[in-house]
């Protein structure tokens, strides 16, 4: 049985302004959610780790399988207009965020599409709620506000325009970001640059890495 929400997606509208992109509650739901989030990998600092410096398994290993699948991507393609076939992927996980997190960015041209799944249950703070922006300097002028909870799924294509950001919140805040990039060259260049930012937070646990988190 699938731990996604395929058909969800499927009939979920993209929208326009001020970029392409769409949202999907729900995405991964139920007891699927309760089992993603049981496997969910332990991680103690904040910041993007690549899957490969992480113990993944059970259902969240399950879960990384169908989001990397040819389903997915197939509906990915069909919303966005996109042959992505050629198109390498790239994973991050975060478990923590930082209140340094959360800057308007728009990510980098090497990025693609933008896949953002949250993983936790509920949500009451007001911070670290994913807003998709119409400028790069005010973090109130929203289109929407997406909160990380529940299964959330955000799916955006990067454009020069696609800002986007969060209010400052510090805590767990677990996520999958997932992207389809220019190049095999950019997934080594970007899986490089984080397992070296892990290691700088290892040698200093308590020094801030400021970062850019969705």
């Amino acid at each position: 049985m699938s731990l996604i929400d395929i058909e969800a997606l499927r009939a979920t509208p993209l929208k326009r302004d001020p970029y392409d992109y769409f949202v999907v509650p729900g995405f991964v739901k139920g007891e699927a959610l309760d089992k993603v989030i049981a496997d969910f990998p332990r991680i103690d600092s904040t910041g993007s780790i690549p899957p490969s410096e992480l113990d993944i398994k059970g259902a969240f290993d399950r879960l990384l399988k169908e989001m990397d699948g040819p389903e997915f991507r197939k509906a990915i393609e069909e919303k966005f207009g996109l042959d992505l076939s050629s198109r390498p992927t790239m994973f991050t996980v975060r478990g923590n965020c930082a209140r340094t997190n959360g800057k308007i960015h728009t990510d980098t041209e090497s990025k693609i599409i933008t896949v953002l799944l949250y993983l936790n249950q509920d949500w009451e703070a007001n911070g670290g709620r994913l807003r998709i922006l119409r400028s790069g300097t005010d973090l109130n002028d929203a289109a929407e506000e997406v909160s990380p909870n529940g299964g959330t799924l955000l799916v955006f294509r990067r454009s020069d325009n696609s800002w986007h950001g969060h209010e400052p919140f510090e805590g767990p805040r677990r996520a999958i970001q997932m992207n389809w990039v220019r190049d095999e060259a950019v997934v080594e260049r970007e899986q490089k640059r984080h397992r070296f930012t892990m290691f700088l937070k290892r040698l200093n646990p308590f020094g801030g890495v400021a970062a850019r988190a969705s």
